[in-house]
């Protein structure tokens, strides 16, 4: 005999997010988990195939698969945001944006690079020192788009490094000195520690510290504008002078 039941919003009550991270990707979810761990929502996760080896051509291939992994998101999402900073800004986040909502139609979407625009702006950093772990072929898109948006890269410093593997690898104190490095640079307002799969969450108040400056990374910026597109008042949630902020 069917017994009867209740039903109710599910984990989160009711706010669900969505992520879109990369099959190479080591770092995103251990780092989502410090902010949202514990907080009143619900984060879900699907991986997209994609290659150890970055290059545009391999970070463009994933457009092929974005709908198709959305498609493995549950239904009901309030924001779903896709987790490859290079790959976001080389297939174009508008274009990201229109492959996710073919299987989540209306949904808000963030990418690593619109909400690192968002979040230098909201902190009102124009001339940014820019560190990355890539080749200057994965990273000069994303100094070009950062231009397009009125935000100039006046220092770079990159590990020059291709694969992923690596990436995952690369400890937060050589992500620190790096950072500190772009601050002999005085013209920077602020400091964008690029890449999904790089850790950064251990030094950035230390870095704030050090240099007087605000720093974003790239997981920071898109988990404080998925909270943001949600309507969460998030201001404590994470590292940073950003998780201070609001849009």
């Amino acid at each position: 005999m069917a017994q009867p039941y209740e039903l109710d919003h599910g984990f989160g009550d009711g706010l669900r997010l969505g992520l879109i991270v990369l099959s190479t990707d080591e770092s995103l979810e251990n780092e989502a988990r410090t902010v949202l761990a514990g907080r009143p929502l619900s984060l879900l996760h699907a991986r997209i195939p994609a290659e150890a080896d970055v290059t545009p051509e391999k970070l463009a291939m994933m457009a092929e698969q974005m709908t198709a992994t959305a498609e493995r998101l549950p239904r009901g999402l309030d924001v779903i945001g896709y987790g490859c900073t290079s790959a976001s800004t080389i297939i174009g986040p508008d274009r990201v944006a229109a492959l996710i909502r073919k299987a989540h139609p209306g949904v808000k979407v963030s990418t690593p690079i619109t909400a690192v625009t968002a979040a230098l702006k909201a902190l009102g950093v124009g001339r940014v020192g820019y560190g990355s772990p890539y080749v200057k072929t994965v990273t000069a898109p994303m100094r070009a788009y950062l231009a397009e948006q009125g935000i100039d890269t006046v220092a770079e410093a990159s590990f020059d490094q291709g694969d992923d593997y690596t990436v995952a690898r690369i400890t937060e104190d050589s992500t620190r000195n790096m950072l500190n490095k772009l601050a002999e640079n005085d013209a920077a307002d602020g400091f964008f520690a690029s890449c999904t799969n790089l850790r950064t969450f251990g030094i950035i108040d230390t870095v704030e510290a050090e240099t007087g400056r605000p720093v974003v990374s790239s997981n920071q910026a898109m988990l404080w504008h998925m909270l943001q597109l949600a309507g969460v008042d998030a201001r404590g949630w994470g590292p940073g002078r950003l998780f201070q902020t609001t849009l």
